[in-house]
């Protein structure tokens, strides 16, 4: 076993569903095994968790894929170069409204998403004021928003003033009447379909392609100084993937989100059952094939970024910085062999 260069760490997550193989991965025993004494922090938004990670509070963090990019030109206002080498969950997020909106507009759960899309935008267009939130920025949940308003209006799809709030706190401010919908990652639409708030009315999936949604990420220089505690981290959370994947008994998974705070609603198999193993299967399948990160995806989000957020960054460009959020084929290639 090489030695590792530091063995206590601080790892940052915000609870959505897929901060999952981090908590699984303490709860196991699996960073123990290889020598790390992780520290769970959650963190209140994904700008504190950005912040906390750049500046060196945390050691590595759950992270939004679209951050990297951000950093990687200094659109995040902080220029501090962030890399990954695991994706978490790829392209999850859901559009919910509210259920008063869904019914007043004829939006049926069934609806393709761009008839949905058209609904909406014909509401707002008869001047009539709609509030959306969205968790960030650089976020694909953004990105997502925005493409499926582009649907039926590509114009006011990158007028229209988007909130920005924090997951945990999109049920409350749908509750308060802040916001008519938001997209987001789970559990939070179901949490606020189960209370009567909202319908889920489309998914990321069906509007954007499976790029990375969240992945494991360190600053460069921090990479740098730590390679083999780097490693060690990411084959821990890696066998935590692979165990979630495949874990016939999922009470014990479903009894830690609940602990962690993550799942703050009554669902079992016995009620709302179809929410329950909905929510199982996002867990088994939040990546397809390999976690390892995908060059293009980060190329698509550098895309997006100067689609939606106006980024002056030429083609050529974000090809070259999009490699740069990404660790080295020679470390990827560790770690996805669980070397150590």
């Amino acid at each position: 076993m090489s030695s590792l260069e530091k063995t206590e760490l601080q790892l940052g997550y915000i609870p959505l569903l897929d901060c999952i193989a981090l908590l699984w991965a303490k709860q196991r025993g699996f960073f123990d095994e290889v020598g790390l004494n992780v520290t769970l922090t959650k963190e209140a938004s994904w700008a504190s968790l950005r912040d906390r990670l750049a500046f060196g509070l945390l050691d590595t963090a759950h992270c939004l894929s679209a951050m990297l990019p951000a950093a990687a030109i200094g659109a995040d206002q902080i220029g501090i170069q962030l890399q990954t080498p695991l994706v978490l969950s790829e392209n999850r997020a859901f559009i919910s409204l509210s259920q008063k909106l869904c019914y007043q507009l004829g939006i049926k759960q069934q609806d393709p998403v761009d008839v949905s899309a058209k609904k909406l935008i014909e509401y707002i267009k008869l001047s009539n004021h709609v509030s959306l939130g969205h968790v960030f920025k650089d976020s694909i949940h953004h990105y997502c928003l925005r493409e499926w308003l582009a649907l039926a209006d590509p114009e006011l799809a990158h007028s229209i003033h988007v909130k920005t709030l924090p997951p945990p706190y999109m049920v409350e401010a749908l509750s308060n009447h802040l916001i008519d919908g938001f997209c987001v990652g789970e559990p939070w639409n179901t949490q606020a379909e189960l209370q009567g708030l909202s319908q889920i009315v489309c998914s990321s999936q069906d509007i954007i392609p499976n790029v990375a949604d969240k992945v494991l990420a360190v600053t460069q220089e921090w990479a740098q100084q730590h390679p083999n505690t780097l490693i060690a981290l990411t084959s821990a959370i890696i066998k935590a993937q692979q165990e979630l994947r495949i874990l016939e008994d999922f009470a014990p998974v479903w009894e830690l989100l609940v602990e962690f705070e993550v799942i703050q609603f009554n669902c079992s198999p016995n009620i709302h059952v179809e929410k329950y193993f909905t929510i199982q299967n996002i867990i088994r399948n939040f990546v397809q094939n390999s976690a390892m990160p995908k060059v293009t995806d980060f190329e698509w989000l550098f895309q997006q970024m100067q689609k939606w957020n106006n980024s002056p960054i030429s083609s050529i460009q974000y090809t070259n910085e999009a490699q740069s959020c990404l660790l080295s084929a020679t470390y990827l290639a560790a770690s996805k062999q669980n070397k150590i």
